[in-house]
């Protein structure tokens, strides 16, 4: 039971430095075209193999 004395500040810890992650990720709008990517990848503009 002496271990979840490290334990659990350990995690809350880590859980803060994920909490902070997604936060700044949010905040430099890093979601803002969460539908650009589908249309592109259908778009034949992008497509690798060159013309005939």
């Amino acid at each position: 039971m002496d271990v979840l004395t490290f334990l659990i500040p350990i995690s809350l810890f880590l859980g803060g430095i994920g909490l902070v992650a997604f936060l700044y990720t949010v905040r430099s709008n890093q979601y803002d075209d969460p539908e650009g990517d589908a249309r592109r990848i259908l778009n034949s503009d992008y497509d690798d193999h060159p013309k005939p």
